[in-house]
């Protein structure tokens, strides 16, 4: 499982100590939710009448949480009122718990009144939010995240938590990638467009996108051409970039990563960001979750500063 903002995750596991909470006798769960976390004003009950939202404090964690974690996964919230991330990300975690109908429980933690459990889980920034599976965290991210990638992240979750999980079809991105298949890069970019423009950071969108981009730069380029060139004249940008596009079309991403890399280092200004621009579309079509792509971020970052 990974982090929804493509970053690794802050959770470690091992990291959260929770022994002093199972030590501690788990009262009775309540048959309604409890009322003492942030107030929403949302309803705390799935449409077939099972929990969805429940707000918990240090007394029922080990029974609203650890416990019912072991039959279905539970998402907490830390949050706290008052703060505006807080209280704009809240609503959209429940309404998908919601949504969920059951699937999973969204346990909501005021660290302002729940202090020792903020420090418990180690929690730094607020908002954070945790996924609790078998009696354990297993995945956690702070801050606020798009909810298309907070679905993704949920989805995980559930997966996790062995509950079966059909993945979404979405018309929209049939239509985009029928049309680029056949080859109509105008329609295939406009439905991609328009996608992105709906559901922003579509992570399929965008690496429609970027596919679009290099069909269109390789289109008519002699490949074997296009490489020499490149290795007769190393500082030249565009035979570079043109050089690296061939490689990603060839199955050679890593290659071409490394040769955008170091030509950031060789550049500077105008040029170098070119550069950055290209190679960050190069690393869009392969997606967040590829090992190479992740490896050649770290060396972007490291040749940039």
């Amino acid at each position: 499982m990974s982090d929804p903002r493509i970053t690794s995750s802050i959770f470690t596991r091992g990291a959260v100590d929770l022994s002093a909470l199972r030590s501690t006798p788990a009262p009775s769960r309540p048959t309604t939710p409890a009322q003492s976390g942030p107030p929403t004003g949302l309803p705390g009950a799935s449409a077939d009448g099972g929990v969805a939202v429940i707000d918990v404090t240090e007394a029922t964690l080990q029974s609203e949480v650890l416990e019912r974690s072991l039959s279905q996964p539970v998402v907490v919230f830390f949050g706290a009122a008052g703060y505006p991330e807080s209280d704009q990300f809240a609503p959209v975690l429940e309404r998908l718990a919601a949504e969920g109908e059951g699937a999973w429980v969204l346990a909501r933690i005021d660290v302002q009144e729940n202090p020792r459990i903020a420090q418990m889980f180690q929690i730094q920034a607020v908002p954070t939010v945790y996924a609790v599976v078998g009696g354990r965290p297993v995945d956690a991210f702070p801050g606020v995240v798009p909810e298309a990638q907070l679905r993704q992240w949920l989805q995980a979750v559930l997966k996790a938590g062995g509950v079966a999980v059909a993945e979404p079809e979405d018309p929209r991105l049939d239509e985009a990638d029928d049309a680029l298949m056949s080859g109509d890069l105008d329609a295939a970019e406009q439905a991609y467009r328009k996608i992105l423009a709906e559901t922003p950071s579509d992570a399929a969108a965008e690496a429609g996108l970027a596919q679009v981009g290099l069909a269109r730069r390789v289109g008519g380029a002699d490949p074997q051409a296009a490489l020499t060139a490149a290795e007769n004249a190393p500082d030249d940008v565009e035979a570079q970039l043109l050089a690296a596009d061939i490689e990603v079309l060839s199955g050679l991403a890593e290659q071409a990563y490394k040769r955008l890399v170091g030509l950031v280092r060789r550049t500077a200004g105008d040029d170098r960001e070119k550069v950055r621009q290209h190679l960050v579309s190069l690393f869009a079509i392969a997606g967040p979750d590829d090992p190479a792509v992740a490896s050649a971020r770290r060396a972007l970052a490291s040749a940039l500063f």
